[in-house]
């Protein structure tokens, strides 16, 4: 049979495979009826576009034809139960796919996304559910099931009921008394459906302001410089509780982006495995934060820095498994940073090199630049090994005012960490003072085996979840707009 032209040629190739693994005998069909699997299919369809979906390719009208007719009838031909049969199964693909793998490739929105989805694990999942007795269950368990995916979902559908409605109202710098009447209608509007402080902060500020909507000063204007303060934290700004500029700024982006926003971050959630181990370490660059977990319980958390937005420097987005940590290490300078950064300041300052605790060291052969172990270090004390094609570790650092920084874009695109000792204690399970007698000993430059391989995700999603509050992170890289458009172009919901 001819491909139809809204199943791509991968696609098509899993759809005859399929035929081909179940002898080419029907999958949908039941003597002249159809199994209840088809309804499934038919309701995760239209539910699709919950989860920022793009159905539009689907041949919906006819699935439902095919659905809704429940018996075919009699004098139906093979050959119409056969077409039949195959557009329910290239729509299971296409859904199974779309759900499991994404609907836009991260290389074609420049997201410098290397971790790569796997197709034997999306064949294994449409296998199953074929074989599988209840194609609802199937079909819901394609989706990711994370609770940061879970909240993004429900704050995509409530972002979208906004828009729906008409949007919020756009809040302007003064602080005259309408001012703070729509200041308050937009931050009830923000938090309508959250369950933290701030909700409960605007229920206060609802009863402490004026019958007209007015808000009076006193302990209404302190409930809402409050809900202020919880929004900056919300977008990633210093929680000052003063309208800024930049607070103003996060405030008008109209519900309408904001669902693009959060359309987008649910299809980088597609992007990654469905499965990240049992014990892992998970840096998500936007929101300057690296966490551990153990049986799906967070053991650690601390903020991180990351690489700068220029060429070279940024961070990537990938996976690898931690092998080793090395306690007082060298940093052996890259020839890039060599060439364009240390060499020019060693030509106009010959006495750099020693002032920076520096050294030249022959590396098979050619000459390099590094830095001695010691407290100095720009690696710090420890630093932690996952071999990867990027050069990309994390690793402590003396600078650790950088911390305190709401924006902690700063390094070569390495990762430093708040607490290495804590990180080192967790990843080899040691006591905290042998850490730290390895971190300060005289001897330089150990490395020490992790017991068992820990998977290190890096990641970027600049919508994600922190304590099961939303928050919104700096677009550090500028990645967002691209996938946003590439979404809504391929008939995503806008």
């Amino acid at each position: 049979e001819d491909r139809p032209a809204w199943v791509t040629p991968s696609r098509w190739q899993r759809v005859r495979a399929i035929y081909q693994r179940f002898g080419n005998s029907p999958l949908w069909l039941e003597g002249r009826g159809l199994q209840e699997r088809a309804t499934a299919l038919l309701e995760a369809i239209h539910a699709a576009p919950d989860h920022a979906l793009d159905t539009a390719a689907y041949p919906v009208s006819a699935i439902e034809g095919v659905v809704n007719t429940k018996r075919l009838s009699d004098d139906a031909s093979a050959g119409t139960l056969a077409d039949a049969d195959v557009l329910l199964t290239s729509a299971y693909v296409a859904y199974a796919a779309d759900m499991l793998t994404g609907q836009v490739d991260p290389k074609t929105v420049s997201q410098a996304w290397f971790i790569a989805a796997l197709p034997q694990e999306l064949d294994s999942a449409i296998v199953r559910g074929i074989e599988g007795p209840d194609m609802k269950a199937t079909l819901a368990a394609m989706a990711p099931h994370d609770p940061d995916y879970n909240r993004l979902k429900e704050a995509y559908a409530r972002y979208r009921r906004v828009a729906t409605a008409g949007g919020w109202p756009i809040v302007g710098a003064t602080r005259d008394s309408g001012a703070a009447a729509m200041l308050h209608a937009r931050l009830a509007s923000e938090f309508e459906f959250d369950t933290s402080n701030a909700a409960r902060a605007v229920d206060r500020a609802t009863n402490g302001a004026a019958a007209n909507g007015h808000v009076k000063t006193g302990a209404a204007d302190a409930h809402i410089t409050e809900l202020v303060r919880q929004l900056q934290q919300r977008y990633g700004l210093e929680p000052t509780g003063r309208l800024n500029d930049a607070t103003l700024a996060a405030l008008n982006v109209s519900a309408a982006e904001r669902a693009q926003q959060v359309g987008a971050n649910l299809e980088r959630h597609r992007w990654l495995p469905r499965y990240l181990g049992s014990r892992y370490i998970y840096v998500n660059v936007p929101s300057f934060v690296a966490t551990a977990y153990d049986s799906g319980r967070k053991v650690l958390e601390m903020k991180v820095v990351v690489g700068e937005e220029f060429e070279g420097k940024v961070t990537p987005v990938f996976s690898d498994s931690m092998e080793t940590v090395v306690f007082r290490p060298y940093w052996n300078v890259t020839p890039d940073i060599q060439k364009k950064e240390i060499a020019p300041k060693v030509a106009r300052d010959p006495g750099y090199l020693a002032r920076n605790n520096m050294e030249y060291w022959k590396d098979k052969g050619v000459t390099r630049i590094r830095q001695k172990p010691g407290e100095k270090n720009s690696l710090g004390l420890v630093k932690f090994l996952f071999p990867n094609d990027f050069n990309i570790y994390l690793h402590d650092t003396p600078a650790k005012a950088l911390f305190e920084q709401t924006d902690r874009a700063a390094s070569h695109g390495c990762i430093r960490v708040e607490k290495p000792a804590e990180l080192a204690e967790w990843v080899l399970g040691w006591p905290p003072e042998k850490v730290q007698e390895w971190m300060h000993a005289e001897r330089d430059n150990r490395g020490v085996r992790v017991p068992q391989k820990i998977p290190v995700y890096i990641v970027y999603f600049t919508v994600y979840t922190r304590d099961g509050q939303l928050h919104f992170g700096d677009d550090v890289y500028g990645r967002d707009e691209k996938l946003k458009d590439a979404v809504i172009a391929n008939g995503g919901p806008d």
